[in-house]
């Protein structure tokens, strides 16, 4: 059985490479001569989508502070060049020469411009079952691209040299929508998958390469944290065909403490890209002594069940230390067990145990009949019993997308 880490060894080994940046291997900045600093990244920084001003809103409060009472009626000096970010729900004011808290956007001169559209830091081929997805296309690979910033600050993220990064720490090159289908085509890549970071900051970027994508027969998807606002994230749902949304514990507390932001906006989130019908699954990544009460797992559970659905693929992932959460011991694997085992208790057909490679827990039971109708060993398919979206064995539908 091949682990994680020799897997990316082998594939480091193995990749060709486009421009300057790797097609597979494991995540790493790419140094490409091409880039510099904010100046350079700047002068060529399109325009973002998703925000407001005082300019453009012809001075009306109503457009950054929505129904809040305590401005209706009042005058108020607004500065004409600082801007209300729209696209997360932290909703940063940026004044000029500024950046929201995802450092990927920008305030030049009353205007916000993207400072990652098509400069990636990470670009990799890698199994579609290391997003984690189970029910979408298993046995593919996805192009896979990642770019500096996030609108969170994970203490346990293990992805922070690029979401915690700005984008002019890393020297990179500009890749048009159009390069990056061609290499996924040249790769014989089904899916391009926006990952590493939280996708949405290169919404723009993600937007016009999933229309670009879908000309050529290549389906999108995000791997995301779920902290955009409804219109981006309804925006996106067009153009993609799998959302992966991290639920990193059910408590406002934890993602105040733990991710300093907010539950609400991710569960709206889940909810809507449920309702939407593009493929979800979700992902909770188990901490020891942080998100891995009996009363946190019972809740997570519960709450899928009901406003998600009982089909959602649900992954217990094990938490391995890195960043700020060294002091902390990887996630027992009984603990994922135990996960599993509540949540299947709570109606989640679907629940798997995630980052242990080998374990029962990563291959997906026919709900009917309970034969294994997909086995794995790492992130790799090695066992198929899905024939037209149903079990070889007793023809139930199995949710998902398998062509």
């Amino acid at each position: 059985m091949i682990t994680r880490r020799e897997f990316l060894r082998a594939a480091g080994r193995l990749a060709p490479v486009l421009g300057a940046a790797a097609l597979a291997g494991p995540p790493r900045c790419r140094t490409a001569s091409a880039g510099g600093g904010i100046e350079e990244i700047l002068r060529t920084a399109p325009r973002a989508r998703y925000w407001t001003s005082a300019a453009l809103s012809g001075a009306d409060c109503g457009a950054c502070h929505g129904a809040d009472a305590s401005v209706r009626g009042r005058r108020h000096a607004h500065d004409p060049k600082t801007v209300k970010c729209l696209l997360c729900h932290h909703g940063c004011a940026v004044a000029a020469g500024q950046r929201g808290r995802c450092r990927a956007r920008m305030n030049a001169g009353g205007e916000l411009r993207s400072l990652v559209y098509g400069r990636h830091l990470a670009v990799h081929v890698d199994p579609i079952e290391k997003k984690p997805f189970y029910h979408f296309l298993p046995g593919s690979s996805a192009l896979s691209l990642g770019t500096a910033g996030c609108p969170l600050r994970c203490r346990f993220c293990q992805n922070w040299q690029l979401s915690q990064s700005n984008p002019e720490d890393h020297p990179t090159e500009f890749t048009p929508p159009g390069r990056a289908v061609d290499a996924a085509a040249a790769r014989k890549a089904p899916v391009i998958a926006f990952t590493y970071n939280e996708p949405t900051v290169q919404i723009e970027y993600l937007v016009d390469t999933a229309r670009e994508a879908k000309k050529r027969g290549i389906r999108a998807a995000i791997v995301s944290c779920g902290f955009m606002n409804e219109a981006p994230l309804a925006e996106m749902c067009q153009v993609l065909s799998a959302v992966k949304i991290d639920l990193k514990g059910f408590s406002p507390g934890f993602y105040r403490d733990v991710c300093r932001a907010e539950l609400a906006p991710v569960l709206r989130s889940i909810g809507q890209a449920a309702r939407s019908g593009v493929h979800l699954e979700i992902v909770n990544l188990v901490v020891p002594t942080l998100n891995d009460s009996a009363k946190m797992l019972e809740g997570l559970a519960e709450w899928v069940a009901g406003e998600a659905g009982p089909d959602v693929p649900v992954h217990f992932t094990r938490f391995h230390p890195d960043y700020q959460l060294l002091n902390l011991p990887p996630t027992p694997v009984a603990t994922l067990e135990r996960a599993r085992e509540i949540a299947m208790k709570k109606g989640i057909r679907f629940a798997y145990v995630g980052n242990v490679p080998g374990h029962p827990g990563n291959h997906t039971y026919c709900p009917g009949c309970g034969t294994a109708v997909i086995e794995r060993s790492g992130f790799f398919v090695t066992r198929l019993r899905i024939e037209a979206g149903r079990c070889a064995s007793c023809r139930r539908a199995i949710p998902g997308v398998w062509a």
